[in-house]
Parts: C-alpha cells; structure tokens; sequence
C-alpha cells in the first residue's frame, strides 16, 4: 500500500514538473496572445485588414508552390518541345530524307539546357529560387521561348485584361441595382416573371456558345469586327482609338455582362424581397414613413453587404471567362498570354501570369472583405462572418 501511495506521488510530481516546462515553453506564446488581443481590441478595422493581407500572401505562396507541381507533373518540358520543334523543321525542310541527326540536340546539350534553365533540379527547389528572385532582385524572369523580360510581356496585357473585366462588372453592377430593386417592386407580376426567366436563361447559357454565336453574328453580319482590338497603336491617335476599342469590344463586353448579370440581379432582388418582409421595414411602415424611403434608405441599404461579397466572386468569374472570351475573339490579354505560355510549357511565364490573375483575384476578395468591415463595424469584431 505505501509503495502504491509513493508512485502516486511521484506521478503527480511529474506531471506538475511537464506542466511547468509547458508552461516555460510557450511563455512567450501566452505574451503575444495578448499583444495581439490588445492590437485588436485598440485596432479593429486595421487589424481586420492586415489578417486579411497576410492571409492572401499565404495562399499566394501555396498557389505558386501548387503551380510548379503542376507543371514539374506535366508530361516533358520546353527542352523535349525545343527539340521535337527542331525535328520538325528539319523534317519539313529535308523533305522525305528526314532530319539530319548532326543537327539534332545531343544529350549533353540537353542537359545543358535544362541547367541553365534551373529545370534539372525539383519543382520545391525551383519554386524559392524564383520566390527568391522575385521578392529581393524584383526580378520575373525571362520567358524561355521568346527570351524577353516576362514583365515586359505582361504588363500591357494585364492592362487590357484589367480595362476589359472592370468595365463588364461596373456595367454589371449598375444594370444589376437598377432592375433587381424595380423588379423587387413588381415581385409575383407578369414582369417580374419575365425578368426571371430572362435572368435564369442567360446564367444557365453556356458562355463558350454564348462567345462563339456572337463571333458567328460579327463575321455574318459585318456589323462588328471580328477581332476585339483595334490594329493601331493608342499613341497614334488616342481619341480614335478611344472610339475604336469601344465598337471593337462591344461585343466581348456584351458577352460577359449576359453572363453576370442574371445572377447578380436575381441576388439583389431576393435580398431586397428578403429585407421587405423583416419586421424592421413593418415598423417603419407603420411609422408613416413613405415606400420610396423604405425601399431606398432602409432595404436597399441592406444589399450592400452581399453585393460586396458577391463582386469579388462575380471578378474571379469575369478574370476566369476572359481566358476563353480573349482566345475565341483574339484580345490581347493575360488569358490568351497564359494560354499561349500553356501550350508552349514556358514555366516563367506560365507562373507570372497565374500569380498575377491570383493576386487580382485575391485582392478583389480582400478589398470586397474590407469594404464589407467599413459597411458593417459588426465583422471586423468577429460578431459576423
């Protein structure tokens, strides 16, 4: 029995002396707990918006780590198409006597090649070194078909790309209010029920088909170029080039705000339908106040926070799209540099382009979370969301 009581004893001694080595580990975790509980208690809007940032830096680092598995999985590489390229052109120029083998790559030049590339070592280790080049040289590299700077390549598409899905979601978000809150008003009349079915057809249409029956109709018709770029510079003419990128992208643009707009305009109209039956808007009525303030200052009031968590998927859907709207009618924009990059497996160029379209995508969300914490101070105290 005391032989029992003394492995008792000893037993709660050693736990006491693990909770306290515990307890000295994480000593300085229990501190920055409570710095960071005071940052947020004294800073809520701003410690809401740095959360926000370093969590789109994280998922920027595992996309780019995701990225270059993809592409270290892939079949081949730029140096077997090189190659297969070379053959075939020796092929073509040799006729039915075929490739001349002293001009075919040998093993060592290969090797070589995928040295100097960086693709002879594993994807991890590709991956920090290009982190690295980027963060402290600010340096994207160069593609490795055409031998130019990847920003260079980049910059003026992601221009375009940026000029073209702003314009479709401004477009979209005004269109959107505008008939979702009437429609709202005339909920269960014939109008109402043909905005509907409108709305719902267009969501559920098929964007490709969408893209190439208006494709179809500019060829056709003749009414609309074919191509969504104007064949001049702007710096020849700004404002006729102002004039001609507007009939030029008409149509691409049209596409795409068919595409978003019967969803956002269905959301808007049964958040307003939703808001118009709270017992908030009763109480108001009752009050006396007239429909037309109830509707505007108070129900429309309310769609805003959706809306803004909506667009940033509505922009990650337009950036998404763009990739076949920009390929089908030949814009020159980050989507079809992606696909060409793709096709051609230039991994510098294929990794600069996906970060960039993540990174827009990931700030729209970020800014969309931030303008929804400014709109309601509820979620940046972590009441909401």
């Amino acid at each position: 029995m005391r032989s029992e009581e003394l492995g008792v004893t000893e037993d709660a001694h050693m736990e006491v002396g693990k909770s306290k080595l515990t307890a000295r580990i994480f000593r300085p975790f229990y501190g920055l707990k409570i710095l960071v509980r005071t940052w947020r208690s004294k800073f809520p809007l701003l410690s809401f918006i740095t959360s926000r940032i370093i969590t789109m830096l994280v998922i920027l680092f595992i996309l780019g780590w995701a990225l270059f598995a993809l592409m270290a999985l892939a079949p081949g590489d730029i140096v077997d198409q090189m190659m297969q390229q070379q053959l075939m052109s020796q092929t073509e120029s040799r006729g039915a006597g075929g490739a001349n083998k002293d001009n075919v790559f040998s093993e060592e030049q290969v090797a070589k090649m995928r040295a100097e590339m960086g693709l002879d070592k594993p994807f991890t280790v590709q991956y920090f070194m290009w982190l690295e080049r980027v963060i402290v040289h600010h340096d994207l590299g160069v593609s490795l078909i055409s031998k130019a700077p990847v920003s260079f390549l980049i910059k003026s598409r992601i221009v375009n790309s940026l000029v073209l899905n702003l314009i479709s979601l401004v477009f979209i978000t005004i269109f959107s209010f505008l008939l979702g809150v009437y429609f709202s008003s005339k909920a269960g009349t014939r109008i109402d029920l043909a905005a509907t079915f409108f709305a719902l057809f267009f969501h559920a249409f098929p964007g490709i088909l969408l893209l190439i029956l208006l494709q179809l109709f500019a060829s056709v018709s003749g009414l609309f170029p074919v191509t969504a770029y104007p064949d001049f510079p702007i710096g020849e003419a700004p404002a006729k080039f102002v004039f001609s990128y507007t009939y030029h992208i008409f149509l691409p643009l049209f596409a795409s705000f068919l595409g978003g707009i019967g969803g956002t305009m269905r959301m808007i109209r049964s958040t307003m339908l939703d808001q118009m039956g709270m017992p908030y808007i009763m109480a108001l009525r009752a009050r006396g106040i007239s429909e037309r303030r109830v509707y505007l200052n108070h129900a429309f009031r309310n769609t805003l926070n959706p809306y803004i968590t909506g667009s940033a998927n509505l922009l990650a859907g337009l950036f998404s799209g763009s990739l076949v709207l920009e390929i089908i009618f030949s814009y020159p924009g980050i989507g079809r540099l992606m696909y060409d990059a793709v096709m051609q497996q230039d991994v510098n160029l294929v990794l600069a382009n996906n970060m960039f379209i993540s990174a827009l995508v990931l700030a729209g969300m970020t800014i969309s979370d931030i303008l929804l914490a400014v709109v309601d101070p509820r979620i940046r105290y972590g009441k909401e969301g």
